[in-house]
């Protein structure tokens, strides 16, 4: 790479004497002079013509430059190799020129013209300025060193399918004394002819000179001759170059312009067209640097905004949490990457730098979506779980539901549709509507589960109530059963089911809820009154058979005043049974179906002229084999399935464990009452009563003429009692004979002895005089305690039901 610098100018070898292009060097040439910086304010000027005709020294004292110039004292040689280019100093716009390869060079020799070409095609296709030296004497002549040239510049510009506008200047040097306003018609006039002997393809043919070049003709005294002159000259050509793309410039007609960004590009691509030699399609090469450089643009602002530091702190932010501002924040950040673009590529093709702007806008716009998306995702769950609490809050507070969800439902999505909007990427069409419908469906969703649970909720407390109000009644009726336990329980379960539906109705007058799913609540509440009636129902008639001997043992065991019985004898036992069989028959013919209708039945009847009247049946039986037995069945008449709780077969079974479970009950009733008649009856007959006082009469008549024996026999009386209370014998005597018999003799001796010391009791105590009525004789105080114990055991029997011979006596 050449490259020469001094303190004004800045230069590069553009194109080596091979025909390389020395890409390096371009790009860091155009750093230095900040063409990129230029857009389209800038400004190419080359230069040809003949080799040694003068075109660097022109160069040089025109823009400044350090073009290497020809040594006149080592003779005429090729100075410049190639194609050089430079920055002209001083001069506004900025403004580069391109010092081309002299033509006619002898060092070339066969590849001069090939190469001639190529060069001429390259300056025309980026220059807006041509610069053609030619000398002042060759104007006029026919076969002057400058016609060749001339044809090569017009036969190139065919190639260009759409050439540029461009500024051909003249430089006529070392003009002699013929002034510029006669040599410039003759020059022109050449300049024609040779315009017109060019070939041109048919879309060309009759199109003027002047639709492809501006001529400007300027002529330069010598430079060995009159040097002062000359810079004058040139000095004043000079001035002509300020703002030479301005409206009325040199170039200010020029077209197809590349920006000053991609002109190493385009030119790279040019000269590679030139080289493969293919026609050069500038609209078709203006498009294809517009589309590279837009690209690059594009993809350096989107690896600058992938880096941007406040967009991966958002970024990461937005993954965990609501980021404030994150619309407004993340919009700015993409339209300053987009107006970057826009600075940069404002100079390329508008259809290319559209498409490429658009495509960057969306590649950014991917990128940042999923932030978007997070953050979106993070409203809604903040949302929906303020939401919760909202309305939560309102439903504790005692606001209907109704009410309390359509409040918060509204205010929750208007603070949605803020935060959404608070996210809004300007740039960005997204269509968010899904984001909303699913925090509308969480909501709805929210709300219906929890109007399921408080409906739910609802209903289990007034099933609560009415379990509580119908169980313990229900089953107190039941177990009480007569005539009226049905009709009572349909009252209770009507009064208890209407005060329930009252309460759901007036509870769920807050839900907003329609006539058809209210009714539904309230049926199931109705039939849930109706189960637990059943229910009950169906546990006690699994039941009944305890019910039943309940019932039998209170009926038969007390009497009308719900004391104890005391088979005394005079109690009738079979009609006390029968009164008691047929109240417990009532509690199963009660027990057997439900009813809760206006229907009547007749299983009372039925189970009573089974049950009750077996004897009779069973004659009937014996006279005719051909009567059905009505309990012979597993349903009743008119009773559905569904309301039936014991079938007549169970019944009749019921009935037969029932019997057999209260005949002991019977069985001991009767056994005690004739126990208290034989306990009654212990006196001897009247004849063995008269016998006894005829044959004892001298035997009488003795204790009565002697005391002492009368004494003994009282004394005996008195042992005796003590005896018959302490071993209490006609209890003993109540089951039977021999059972007291042997009862009496395991007690006779204990009894006996016991006796014994408490006489030795007594009479070891000392006799005080103080009070004459504490100390009684040792057999009265015997007595007494008998009489107590008799007392007592009297008082036991009584309570037994037997009555006690002392009673007897008084």
């Amino acid at each position: 790479m050449q490259m020469e610098k001094s303190d004004d100018c800045c230069s590069t070898h553009l194109i080596d004497g091979d025909g390389t292009f020395v890409d390096t060097g371009l790009d860091h040439f155009i750093k230095e002079v900040k063409l990129g910086e230029c857009g389209l304010s800038y400004a190419i000027v080359s230069i040809m013509g003949p080799q040694s005709s003068g075109k660097s020294t022109l160069l040089n004292h025109l823009f400044g430059t350090n073009f290497r110039e020809m040594d006149a004292f080592k003779g005429r040689s090729q100075t410049t190799k190639g194609i050089w280019m430079a920055r002209c100093a001083g001069i506004e716009p900025c403004t580069l020129v391109m010092d081309l390869e002299g033509t006619d060079g002898r060092e070339r020799g066969e590849d001069d013209t090939a190469f001639e070409k190529q060069s001429a095609l390259f300056a025309l296709a980026v220059s807006d300025i041509v610069l053609i030296n030619m000398w002042c004497h060759d104007i006029g002549r026919e076969q002057a060193a400058n016609k060749p040239l001339l044809k090569t510049v017009f036969q190139v510009m065919m190639r260009l399918f759409s050439p540029r506008k461009t500024t051909l200047m003249f430089v006529i040097r070392d003009k002699t004394r013929t002034p510029l306003e006669n040599l410039e018609p003759v020059l022109r006039e050449d300049i024609q002819k040779i315009w017109d002997s060019v070939p041109k393809p048919e879309a060309h043919k009759e199109t003027p000179l002047s639709e492809f070049f501006n001529v400007e003709v300027v002529a330069l005294s010598s430079y060995e001759e009159k040097e002062e002159q000359f810079k004058e000259q040139v000095a004043t050509l000079r001035q002509r170059f300020f703002h030479s793309i301005a409206p009325g410039g040199l170039a200010g007609d020029r077209r197809g312009v590349v920006p000053a960004s991609g002109f190493s590009f385009s030119a790279q691509e040019i000269w590679k067209v030139i080289k493969e030699n293919r026609d050069l399609d500038l609209p078709a090469h203006k498009v294809m640097v517009a589309t590279v450089r837009c690209e690059e643009i594009a993809k350096e602002k989107y690896s600058s905004f992938a880096a941007n530091e406040e967009w991966c702190l958002m970024e990461e932010a937005v993954q965990s949490e609501i980021v404030s501002g994150f619309g407004k924040k993340l919009s700015g950040i993409l339209n300053f990457s987009l107006s970057e673009y826009d600075a940069e590529a404002i100079y390329f093709d508008g259809g290319v730098r559209s498409a490429k702007r658009k495509q960057l806008e969306e590649k950014l716009l991917q990128l940042v979506q999923p932030a978007h998306q997070s953050m979106l995702g993070h409203i809604r769950s903040r949302t929906l779980e303020n939401f919760k609490e909202a309305f939560e809050k309102a439903l504790n507070a005692g606001e209907g539901f109704s009410l309390a969800a359509v409040t918060c439902t509204q205010n929750h999505m208007y603070k949605f549709d803020k935060g959404h909007a608070d996210a809004v990427i300007e740039q960005a069409i997204w269509d968010t509507s899904k984001v909303r419908d699913k925090l509308r469906r969480d909501i709805d969703a929210h709300i219906t589960s929890v109007r399921e649970a408080k409906l739910s909720e609802l209903t289990s407390s007034f099933e609560a109530k009415l379990n509580e109000a119908l169980s313990g009644p229900v089953e107190a009726l039941l177990d009480g059963a007569n005539s009226e336990t049905w009709p009572t329980i349909k009252k209770l379960l009507q009064r208890e089911t209407k005060s329930a539906v009252a309460g759901v109705s007036n509870a769920l007058s807050g839900f907003d809820m329609d006539e058809q799913s209210m009714e539904k609540i309230l049926t199931g509440l109705e039939n849930y009154a109706k189960g637990v009636v059943e229910a009950k129902a169906r546990e006690q008639a699994g039941r009944v058979l305890i019910l039943m001997k309940d019932r039998f043992s209170i009926l038969f065991s007390h009497d009308s005043d719900s004391m104890p019985r005391v088979w005394t004898g005079k109690e009738d036992i079979r009609a006390i049974t029968k009164t008691a069989r047929s109240s417990s028959l009532k509690l199963l013919s009660v027990m057997a179906a439900i009813r809760m209708g206006d229907d009547v039945d007749n299983i009372e009847t039925t189970l009573s002229s089974s049950l009750m009247d077996m004897k009779n049946n069973a004659a009937v039986k014996d006279r005719s084999i051909t009567i059905i037995d009505p309990l012979a069945s597993s349903s009743w008449e008119e009773i559905p399935s569904s309301r039936t709780l014991i079938t007549p077969v169970q019944c009749k079974s019921l009935w037969r464990h029932f019997n057999s479970e209260t005949e002991y009950t019977v069985t001991q009733a009767i056994s005690a009452q004739e126990a208290h008649k034989r306990s009654n009856n212990w006196l001897p007959p009247p004849w063995a009563i008269v016998a006894l006082a005829v044959l004892g009469f001298n035997e009488f008549m003795t204790l009565l003429r002697n005391p002492l024996y009368l004494g003994l026999i009282f004394a005996g009386f008195l042992l005796f009692k003590a005896l018959w209370v302490q071993l209490d014998i006609s209890g003993e005597f109540r089951n039977g004979a021999l059972p007291g018999l042997l009862s009496l003799s395991t007690k006779f001796v204990p009894t006996i002895m016991n006796l014994l010391r408490r006489l030795a009791e007594e009479g070891q105590k000392p006799i005080t005089t103080t009070d004459p009525r504490r100390n009684p004789a040792p057999v009265s105080r015997n007595f007494q305690n008998g009489s107590s114990s008799s007392s007592d055991s009297s008082s036991s029997s009584s309570s037994s039901g037997i009555t006690s011979p002392k009673e007897g006596n008084e």
